[in-house]
């Protein structure tokens, strides 16, 4: 898996490459958070559940069908975000979504159980640069910190570039590019 500070870097080039004042703080803060949540099966370690199993490390918290049922309570809550129903919805979609994407597209682990439950399989993006995070103490490591320079590579540095170059092609017209 990506570190889990990296799996915020998705909301928060959204948030960049949006229309100033599109995104309210309370959604960009709640879309950081979705992104992270899948991540809390980390529990089922604790619990002795196997890492395999549907409801272990990258199971049913790592679906589609997860991300929906986060979209599905952002509409509940869109106004204390405000938002509309729909911008939340998606945007909170997206958000978890792209948590088991990103971790699909690192060099181990077993796979993300994208489809879950429908099909337990465990799967993997064919192309998978980003190095698999040290759980615990050994982030603390030097195989940690090549992690954090794959994801920089990877992740950050593509999506904020993107997000500038979405903020450039898309700037009205007659007004200076920013500085």
């Amino acid at each position: 898996m990506p570190t889990i500070l990296t799996h915020a870097a998705v909301p928060l080039a959204m948030y960049v490459a949006s229309e100033s004042g599109r995104v309210s703080s309370r959604l960009l803060a709640a879309g950081v958070v979705a992104a992270m949540l899948p991540d809390a099966d980390v529990v089922a370690f604790a619990m002795h559940i196997p890492y395999a199993d549907a409801f272990g490390h990258r199971g049913a918290s790592h679906s589609l069908l997860f991300a929906l049922l986060i979209a599905g309570l952002g509409a509940g809550v869109a106004k204390p975000l405000r938002s509309s129903p729909l911008q939340a919805m998606t945007w909170l979609f997206v958000c978890t979504a792209s948590h088991p994407l990103l971790d699909a597209m690192t060099s181990g682990g077993l796979g993300v159980a994208l489809a879950w439950p429908w099909n337990d399989a465990r799967w993997f993006a064919p192309w998978r640069p980003i190095r698999v995070s040290p759980i615990g103490v050994g982030f603390l490591s030097a195989r940690g910190m090549e992690t954090l320079l794959s994801e920089l590579r990877w992740v950050w540095l593509p999506l904020f570039v993107g997000a500038g170059m979405w903020k450039l092609i898309n700037r009205k017209p007659g007004h200076p590019p920013p500085r």
